[in-house]
């Protein structure tokens, strides 16, 4: 799949005569200076640039944030702007596709949102796959097979606005915008005609080696399913001394029922000799599902207690994911999950690794967003896009005051803005 994103562009400039007119058709001025200065106001007086730790202690303390762009996602300017505005949110992390130019992307996002105000950068983690996954895959179809009176369905269903038809001379133009499609699936199903295909891919493990090797990755990802170890070790080999580079390893993976700790501890054994920093377990409950509504939440909170409760699970902090949205705190809250110390705080004076399970830290560490998180600024995005193109959000502060307004009510459940 590589080349399979967008070139990555500043969208300050573009052949696009859309960009060339930001330097002649401006805003009030005025109005833009008061709408940034409100930006930065809203983002210290919620406590941001004094609440948030580093996010190695967010883990610790248990108010980890995730921003999942999606191991797919490759619209290069909606993730620059969603960067910039869960940066300002205060996340600990930005998870982003394995493709070069998504990852400069999220770290000129990251560099626009501390040019406005100086925070901490969160680190940025790339998503692979050591075998077939959901969230490696696009739908794929071809509009001139698409009777001219199909209803559309798949347009409508599409949480990502990645399906755009046109009826022109005859006969549907469009299709799949690919860069957009992040394998959620739903237009399958809906089709009438049943003309949606599924292409599925792997990361390359050579090519994921070279990229992380850049200086502006700071963690990685790997989707495995859990019920295969020989593709989980054969990727693992070939990142070689790649993972010497990185401050955090997460794998993400579905609750298998009664083998799940097992195949966790046959992961840990593959990792452990060249692992030299952090490693999280990303808890998938019901993937790419949050912006369904409450009870998509609910699996990712079964695997959590669970999780939490077992004393035979390998070393490695334990993160939600997958159907969490604004109702995930609130259930961890009722299972007792949420910022609960694993263990007393007497092993003080000790030296112990940071992320020991027998360290003083959160059973949960955090919570990964990621439909949900994009639906609820990405509305923001497309109506400051449909207005004036694809701009770079702090061009435009009143549509980044409203997007950062809806990115501080998420990440607040987990951080504790404006509780006492």
């Amino acid at each position: 799949m590589a080349g399979m994103a967008l070139s990555f562009f500043s969208c300050r400039a573009s052949a696009n005569p859309q960009f060339q007119l930001q330097g002649v058709i401006k805003l009030n001025h005025s109005k833009n200076k008061k709408s940034l200065e409100k930006v930065k106001t809203l983002v210290t007086e919620t406590g941001i640039p004094s609440i948030t730790t580093c996010p190695q202690e967010s883990l610790q303390r248990g108010n980890w944030v995730k921003l999942i762009c999606g191991a797919s996602f490759e619209d290069v300017v909606d993730v620059r702007n969603l960067s910039l505005v869960y940066t300002l949110a205060g996340v600990d992390c930005i998870d982003c596709a394995a493709d070069a130019s998504v990852v400069s992307a999220v770290n000129e996002g990251i560099q626009a949102a501390t040019a406005i105000l100086p925070l901490r950068r969160p680190w940025v983690m790339i998503s692979v796959n050591d075998d077939e996954d959901l969230h490696f895959r696009k739908a794929e179809f071809d509009p001139d097979d698409c009777p001219l009176d199909c209803s559309r369905p798949c347009e409508i269903v599409c949480p990502a606005n990645a399906i755009s038809l046109e009826g022109k001379r005859g006969a549907f133009k469009g299709g799949v915008i690919t860069e957009r499609c992040y394998g959620c699936g739903r237009c399958f199903p809906v089709c009438p005609y049943d003309k949606i295909r599924e292409i599925t891919y792997v990361r390359d493990a050579s090519a994921t080696a070279d990229l992380l090797k850049r200086d502006d990755i700071d963690a990685l990802e790997i989707h495995t399913s859990g019920r295969r170890i020989v593709p989980f070790k054969e990727l693992w080999d070939g990142l070689g001394d790649s993972v010497s580079y990185l401050r955090l390893v997460a794998v993400s993976l579905p609750n298998i029922g009664d083998s799940t700790i097992s195949s966790m501890k046959s992961m840990y054994s593959i990792m452990e000799p060249n692992m030299r920093c952090l490693n999280l377990w990303q808890l998938d409950g019901r993937p790419m599902s949050g912006d369904i509504g409450r009870g998509a939440t609910r699996e990712a909170l079964t695997f959590a207690v669970r999780l939490a409760a077992s004393t035979d699970k390998p070393q490695g902090f334990l993160q939600l994911a997958g159907g969490t949205n604004a109702h995930t705190v609130d259930g961890m809250k009722k299972e007792r999950l949420f910022q609960t110390k694993a263990v007393s705080e007497n092993t003080k004076g000790s030296t112990i690794p940071l992320n020991s399970l027998s360290s003083p830290h959160a059973l949960i560490g955090g919570v990964a967003y990621g439909g949900y998180a994009r639906k609820i600024v990405g509305r923001v995005l497309n109506s400051m896009q449909s207005q004036h193109g694809h701009v770079c959000i702090e061009d435009y502060p009143e549509h980044l005051l409203v997007a950062l307004n809806e990115a501080l009510d998420l990440v607040g459940t987990v951080k504790g803005y404006g509780s006492s």
